[in-house]
């Protein structure tokens, strides 16, 4: 039996995940003509066509689903097991790619992995800045960064911060020609700025606890944003009342620039975690990766 050549096997695998020739040409560094040839050459030698092409989209057929299902994984296996073989190397080596929202990259993930990658050159890491809930395995993610309560039970989870704290703040200039709220449900009289989840396209409803009586309420505003760093320069012009992590606020308030309310209504809550599929043999780069990450100490 002739052996079949794996390379457009492969580049149908990472055309059908990444939903663009573009897209996937990119990440394995060939030309989108070379990979419409492979798929091309593919499809014709198993009669059936696996892709489905617009201007705007490339989405698996009915068969291309079933064999991406089936041999996905497969492509995933060898790569992890060929990241592993730098543990027989003197220095580890490999790229990581972690998935986490602008503040925790900005105040844990690069404070504490930058000294890594001084002191082992061979390693890369690729941070990807998003504030949406990605499928880390789908998307080919080695981790992500959520907080923990968020996490999906299938993971593996390890804290990577301590407890936090929500915070509403708003400016002292919005203060001056509103009323301070005594109670989570005046902020339906107040302007609000808005976060939209990426993911589902909601607006994020404000969680508030107290004594054991949550109260969740929806605000209003004039302005909504899907980033958190947006939304603290919003307080700091005045367009209204804020809720985010404590930490993102906390300069500003330390400094008065905002004006800290309600703030028994915000217990502690389970900080954030990198969370990562359970992997028989992880690669000696993401072993280091996770230890320099991990929280040592209470």
């Amino acid at each position: 039996m002739a052996r079949r050549n794996l390379n457009d096997l492969l580049a149908f695998v990472t055309v059908a995940r990444e939903g663009s020739f573009t897209r996937a040409g990119a990440v394995l560094g060939v030309t989108q003509s070379a990979l419409s040839q492979a798929i091309k050459a593919l499809e014709e030698r198993l009669e059936i066509r696996l892709l489905t092409r617009t201007t705007r989209s490339v989405s698996p057929t009915p068969a291309g689903e079933r064999l991406l299902q089936a041999i996905g994984n497969r492509f995933d296996e060898i790569e992890a097991e060929l990241d592993a073989l730098t543990a027989l190397r003197d220095k580890p080596a490999g790229l990581v790619r972690i998935t986490s929202g602008d503040h925790v990259l900005r105040t844990i993930l690069q404070p504490k992995l930058m000294p890594l990658m001084h002191s082992y050159p061979d390693i890369q890491i690729e941070f990807d800045v998003s504030y949406g809930f990605r499928d880390i395995v789908a998307d080919r993610f080695d981790a992500g960064v959520r907080l923990g309560e968020s996490i999906d039970k299938d993971m593996i989870a390890m804290p990577i911060s301590p407890k936090l704290r929500m915070a509403a703040v708003a400016s002292p200039v919005y203060f001056q020609n509103h009323p301070v709220p005594k109670l989570p449900e005046d902020l339906t009289k107040h302007r609000c700025i808005n976060i939209r989840f990426p993911t589902h396209g909601g607006l994020y409803v404000w969680e508030f606890e107290r004594r054991g009586r949550q109260v969740n309420v929806r605000v209003d505003g004039q302005v909504t944003f899907n980033t958190s760093p947006h939304i603290v320069l919003a307080a700091l012009d005045g367009l209204g009342v804020a809720f985010l992590p404590e930490e993102e606020f906390a300069p500003h308030i330390e400094e008065g620039n905002l004006i800290r309310v309600l703030e028994e209504w915000c217990p502690p809550f389970s900080g954030y975690h990198l969370y990562y599929p359970s992997r028989r043999q992880p690669s000696p780069a993401f072993a280091l990766v996770v230890d320099a990450l991990r929280m040592h100490g209470p």
